[in-house]
């Protein structure tokens, strides 16, 4: 299952099963799960540990050293959970020292070609990373967000659960759960309704989620008023509990 011009280090871990292609590096410190499919031309290096049942395709860069000037050669590394594909020259960085060590990114992600997952980044479940969608280091993506092609995300922003991204768009605040965000430098533009309808949100949760955000992004509120609203609403939506919980836990401006 491993082509014979591939190079593995003998004291890499691979499982029983895994396939890996022509040309490809290996490194010492590298363990890849069972069912996993590695593709021509791919390297991983570093601290890297991939689970189950992913595939990458040729020309990906797993587990290289964070593209940040602090970095020392403290150890770190890269987690990478189940089932993610990973297209070609995608790019995904260790964590450093500073940031808590380790890059991680969770389990069905789909992550397209040319995207790019900074130092100490974390990603959650079910996402998708369009063509050059970019995360610069220590961003925290919830799960089935999305990003549209040639996004970029600035560092330490976080980007809520089942938030969508719109093509293009530069990312230099917090996005909370649910919400579409759209233009150059991305501004909120309404919710990601039609997410939510196929993830199996009902009428009610959507309706809820809707009040919230009129009450967040329209009507001219300043931060604090709508926050108090936004108290009442969570009583009866754990949907705007989430968004308002994710709202009080943040250290980057809020993007409204």
């Amino acid at each position: 299952m491993i082509h014979p011009t591939a190079i593995v280090d003998p004291r890499a871990k691979v499982a029983a099963g895994v396939e890996i292609g022509a040309y490809s590096v290996i490194g010492a410190d590298v363990e890849i799960g069972e069912g996993s499919t590695i593709g021509p031309h791919v390297v991983i290096e570093g601290a890297t540990r991939i689970g189950r049942e992913n595939r990458i395709f040729q020309f990906a860069s797993i587990g290289a050293i964070p593209q940040d000037k602090k970095f020392g050669g403290e150890n770190s590394e890269l987690v990478i959970g189940d089932r993610n594909l990973i297209r070609e020259f995608t790019t995904l960085n260790r964590g450093t020292g500073e940031g808590g060590g380790a890059t991680r990114i969770g389990n069905d992600n789909w992550i397209m070609a040319y995207a790019h997952i900074a130092h100490d980044c974390i990603v959650g479940n079910h996402t998708v990373f369009s063509n050059n969608a970019t995360l610069a280091g220590h961003v925290t993506i919830g799960d089935y967000v999305i990003l549209s092609g040639f996004s970029g995300v600035h560092q330490f922003c976080r980007i809520g659960a089942h938030a969508f991204i719109g093509m293009g768009c530069l990312i230099n605040g917090d996005v909370p759960p649910f919400v579409m965000v759209a233009a150059d430098y991305g501004r909120p533009r309404g919710i990601n309704a039609e997410g939510l309808k196929r993830r199996g949100f009902t009428a009610e949760r959507i309706a809820a989620i809707k009040r919230a955000y009129r009450t967040l992004y329209m009507g001219n509120r300043a931060l604090a008023e709508a926050r108090g609203e936004l108290v009442t609403q969570a009583a009866d939506s754990e949907d705007v509990a989430a968004m308002l919980d994710f709202i009080e836990n943040g250290e980057r401006a809020l993007m409204r």
